[in-house]
């Protein structure tokens, strides 16, 4: 497929209806009493910076303005991440290759011009790597597409649309397919990574799937579900779509443990986190983590959880097993985006606040 070509028409596409297993209607009814209390307890995190014994260490380096959303690839040692400013027409916008361990920028890309007259590009914001087929994803939302890249060139290989408010992907290079959530139409838009063509879409109506992952072993895909906060659960090839609602308001980034067993969601509105035990469909913990919480990612290795808080201006470690808040790091004043790869959690903040309005990447590591 050459750059700029575009989909075909959509292999399946499937309306689905909403499962709804009696342990999660269980989860529904009730939070457990650990998570209540998780609940009820004050922000902590908001007003202490570390917990007696940890030792975490933030480094810092501005990037560009309009940072976004980050992915590491393991394939190329690289940190890629999206940058974008302003809003339509957006003139501004750069697909950026961030050495991990030192942040500095290797290389910049610029996406394909969609007006001249106007400078108008194809801005990208979510982001996500196939390692195997040595590419980048992103989400144009702006443009209600997504689009695929070379990580060896950082050529402009396809754009792939009608994903209504593109907000978010992910890869399962297991299966050869990429997942993005198109939150306008209450959708999840299913890509072939080999061919680049659409292959399957899941809608349900009166959803709005925000921040995705999925449980490589099963292929099962799991969606913050914005509008009615819940977990949605999809699969290809099946008419059901589980749905597990979670504790606190606003539910918008979910990440899930290497087991699949839980998920993470991060829930803007009231400032939480949900651990929600996937198999039985509810609530375990619900903890505090600060003003906005808006992206979460676990460290597999140490079972540490990051939460970057948009409107606090912290990345929050908390120990999901007690429910406990170890740190609360001041990751720039619009903390936006956060992923653990290598042992470290790299957070992207969208204050514009350094030289020439630039945002900063920052790079967590250390210990509980």
């Amino acid at each position: 497929m050459t750059a700029g070509q575009k989909n075909t028409p959509a292999r399946t596409r499937r309306t689905c209806a909403l499962a709804l297993a009696a342990a999660v209607l269980a989860g529904a009814a009730a939070v457990s009493p650990a998570a209540a209390a998780d609940r009820a307890a004050p922000e902590a995190g908001a007003a202490a910076q570390q917990r007696p014994g940890a030792a975490f260490a933030v480094t810092s380096a501005e990037v560009t303005r309009g940072l976004y959303q980050s992915a590491y690839s393991a394939r190329n040692d690289v940190l890629w991440a999206t940058a974008s400013v302003g809003r339509p027409p957006v003139t501004r916008s750069r697909l950026l290759k961030l050495d991990p361990d030192t942040l500095e920028v290797e290389a910049s890309f610029t996406p394909p011009v969609l007006d001249p007259a106007t400078g108008a590009v194809e801005a990208v914001y979510g982001v996500a790597v196939d390692d195997e087929h040595d590419t980048v994803w992103t989400t144009n939302t702006r443009n209600d597409s997504v689009a695929v890249y070379s990580q060896r060139t950082g050529r402009h290989l396809a754009t792939l649309e009608d994903v209504a408010h593109a907000r978010e992907v992910v890869v399962d290079e297991r299966r050869d397919l990429a997942w993005a959530s198109s939150y306008e139409d209450g959708s999840v838009v299913a890509f072939d990574t080999r061919t680049l063509k659409e292959v399957d879409r899941i809608t349900l109506e009166g959803s709005g799937p925000m921040g995705l992952d999925l449980d490589a072993r099963t292929g099962t895909v799991y969606a913050a579900d914005l509008k009615g906060d819940r977990v949605l659960a999809f699969s290809r090839g099946s008419d059901e779509v589980r749905a597990i609602p979670v504790a606190g308001e606003g539910a918008i980034g979910i990440d899930l443990t290497r087991n699949g067993r839980t998920a993470y969601v991060a829930e803007q509105t009231s400032g939480t986190v949900s651990v929600v035990d996937l198999r039985t469909g509810g609530v375990t913990r619900s903890v505090a983590t600060g003003a906005g919480a808006l992206s979460v990612s676990d460290d597999g290795r140490t079972g540490l959880l990051y939460v970057a808080n948009r409107d606090s201006g912290t990345t929050t470690v908390v120990d999901p097993r007690k429910g406990t808040v170890l740190a609360d790091l001041a990751t720039g004043a619009r903390s936006n985006h956060v992923t653990v790869a290598r042992g470290a959690a790299y957070v992207l903040d969208k204050s514009a606040s350094g030289a020439d309005s630039a945002d900063s990447a920052h790079r967590i590591t250390g210990r509980r």
